[in-house]
């Protein structure tokens, strides 16, 4: 049974007699993908991880100091907090812009303020690590910035798209197709 995720993939989901709902609004922030099993099952750790600091926080609590116990609950609040913002990261697109959220940080980018959206094959990092292989990204070029200034949007070697080429390509033709229907530069 899949589950309602807010995409923007949808088209591909649907069969070829379903039409799109009247209700679907363009202007409401969407991933143009599903989430990928490494971000998926790398959030699920820290949420198991939070559920054994909370427990341990109640033990501490009912033999303990409540100091401590109130530690361990900030410090398992903290890891829940970490696991939604992992599950958050990626690239979301709407008839605004395009916005590309990191664990740390967001940036917006208005579609009137991108020259193109293109993929190119370059060295891409391997999960978000320092170690660099040879893969696709999905390149976003600002007017008046240099390609290099701004992060890919999406890679083939992503927690998102690892060992899923054609999900990769899918969600490329998807924020191309969104550029392109809503670039108004």
């Amino acid at each position: 049974m899949p589950l309602p995720f807010l995409t923007a993939d949808r088209a591909y989901d649907q069969a070829a007699d379903d039409l799109p709902l009247p209700y679907d609004d363009h202007d409401r922030w969407r991933r143009p993908y599903r989430p990928g099993p490494w971000r998926v099952g790398g959030a699920a750790l820290l949420l198991l991880l939070a559920s054994y600091v909370l427990f341990a926080g109640v033990i501490i609590g009912l033999a303990g100091t409540p100091s401590s116990a109130g530690t361990a609950l900030v410090i398992g609040l903290v890891i829940i907090v970490g696991a939604l913002r992992l599950l958050r990261v990626g690239a979301w697109v709407s008839a605004r812009g395009v916005r590309r959220v990191g664990f740390f940080s967001t940036r917006t980018l208005r579609w009137e303020q991108t020259a193109s959206v293109r993929t190119v094959q370059q060295p891409v990092r391997w999960l978000g690590l320092p170690r660099t292989v040879q893969g696709q990204a999905l390149i976003l070029v600002s007017k008046g910035r240099r390609p290099e200034d701004l992060p890919p949007l999406l890679t083939t070697h992503g927690a998102d798209f690892l060992a899923r080429p054609q999900a990769f390509d899918r969600a490329a033709d998807t924020v191309e197709a969104w550029a392109a229907e809503y670039h108004r530069g």
